[in-house]
């Protein structure tokens, strides 16, 4: 666990239901080219947290964890997605570089679950979110800027969930 500072937020969610809350805030802050890699185990949140992202990004389809098809497309009406990448099946870095992220990038935001297994292949800048389980309606989480824009970001999340 990391030496929280300024520059972090840990959040405490109480149900799924708070934990997409938390998501749709955050996915109606994300912009073409972001970058959101979460970490945590099974069962900590990640595909919860994703619903809600999407649902904030502004898209209708429905949100499923893409562990066997590797990439999953969330649309939204102006064309740009979010997409889903699951790097849990992934054997190293090369093996995402298949899945051209940088288009993805040019065509909406990315969230990345297991992104420790395929970091070389990720931009540095992004939000890092581990997620952790404490029981069972309960979730604990840790958002972490990497770069400028992330901190902005991750500043203005903050207002919108805590207020002020």
């Amino acid at each position: 666990m990391p030496i929280l500072d300024s520059r972090t937020l840990e959040f405490f969610s109480r149900s799924a239901d708070q934990t997409r809350r938390l998501g749709m805030r955050l996915g109606g802050l994300l912009d073409k080219g972001d970058v959101i890699c979460l970490q945590g185990d099974l069962g900590s949140g990640k595909t919860t947290l994703v619903q809600g992202i999407a649902q904030g990004w502004g898209s209708l389809d429905p949100v499923s964890s893409p562990t066997f098809v590797i990439v999953n497309m969330y649309r939204r009406p102006d064309n740009l997605s979010l997409y889903h990448l699951d790097a849990y099946r992934l054997q190293d870095a090369l093996e995402a570089e298949e899945l051209d992220i940088d288009l993805m990038l040019e065509r909406g935001a990315l969230v990345v679950e297991w992104p420790e297994r395929i970091s070389e292949a990720l931009p540095s800048d992004c939000l890092k979110v581990e997620l952790r389980w404490i029981a069972d309606e309960q979730r604990g989480m840790v958002f972490l800027p990497q770069g400028e824009r992330y901190d902005g970001l991750l500043n203005d999340f903050r207002r919108r969930v805590m207020g002020g």
